[in-house]
């Protein structure tokens, strides 16, 4: 007969006779399959679920700690090191702009000088506005974005949009706080170029291809050569004359074809800027005022409505 600790430390008769293992597991499953759909349906538990993420959001913290840190001094030595090659390519890059400054500056003087000699009417400088891109256009076949700035803000349509590279496009349409910029990749936008290399002009136009600029009617023996830079000419009046529009990629010449078909690359940063410049046309500019001209001493000594006298031989 056991004794009375042997009996003590034998299990109890419901561990021994009760469901099996594998019984138990499929009966948990089942009651936790059950609570998961009427949950989901009910939506009971959102309450409880909220307490204990609540509750459990101190260790989720005290054990994202280590990653967060690491991540944090990466992030760190990589901005640090990113940021002292940049300032040092900056660096480099304006003591370039310096030098094409003072040539610039150099230049502007001569060509006011010499604009003075000819009495020829001085450009004006185009104020700009800055403005951010919201978004860009929900229509697949059109290449469209739009800027915060409306007709509230003065913004007219055919406004030139450019960025620090070149021409990013033109307002086709303005609201009342936002304005819609057709870009220049876009089939639909006709912009006039010449060639900065040898002053041929052109107009781009279609091309087929959503992402270059087309030169369409060109003949094939025109002079153009790959890797031509384009610019706006300013002939139409919307767009400053110097502008990078885009630069040229491929050139196919056939000789059974009367037009050489060329393809452009566009100077802007299309799709990677969010800042842009959004320039007045030239017609609403403000009209120049041209001081008149000095009077004769005669004819201001002489009263009006009569002729000066002729001067008398000695």
């Amino acid at each position: 007969m056991p004794s009375p600790m042997e009996q003590h430390l034998q299990p109890t008769a419901f561990f021994i006779r009760g469901a099996s293992p594998l019984a138990r597991l499929a009966f948990y499953a089942i009651v936790s399959i059950v609570l998961m759909g009427v949950d989901a349906r009910l939506h009971y538990l959102v309450e409880i679920r909220q307490g204990i993420s609540v509750a459990l959001h101190p260790l989720e913290v005290a054990a994202r700690a280590p990653v967060d840190a690491y991540n944090y001094i990466s992030e760190y030595i990589h901005t640090q090191t990113t940021l002292v090659a940049e300032n040092r390519a900056l660096r480099e890059k304006a003591l370039q702009d310096s030098e094409n400054l003072q040539r610039f500056n150099t230049l502007q003087a001569e060509n006011a000088h010499m604009r003075s000699l000819l009495n020829a009417t001085p450009t004006l400088p185009q104020p700009a506005r800055l403005g951010e891109i919201i978004h860009s256009g929900r229509d697949p076949f059109s290449r469209k974005i739009i800027v915060n700035l409306g007709a509230r803000h003065g913004i007219t349509p055919g406004q030139a949009v450019i960025d620090e590279w070149g021409v990013v496009g033109q307002v086709t349409a303005v609201y009342p706080l936002s304005s819609e910029v057709t870009l220049v990749s876009d089939n639909d936008l006709a912009v006039p170029v010449q060639v900065e290399r040898s002053g041929l002009r052109a107009i781009t136009g279609k091309n087929g291809n959503n992402n270059s600029i087309g030169l369409p009617f060109l003949p094939v023996n025109v002079d153009i050569q790959p890797g031509d830079k384009l610019v706006t000419s300013g002939i139409d009046g919307v767009y400053p004359a110097g502008l990078a529009v885009c630069k040229v990629a491929a050139i196919d010449r056939k000789s059974d074809a009367p037009f050489a078909r060329i393809d452009c690359t566009p100077a802007a940063g299309i799709g990677i800027h969010r800042q842009v410049l959004l320039i007045p046309p030239a017609e609403n500019m403000p009209p120049l005022l041209v001081p008149p001209k000095p009077a004769d001493k005669t004819a201001a000594k002489s009263k009006p409505g009569k002729k000066p006298h002729a001067p008398r031989k000695p």
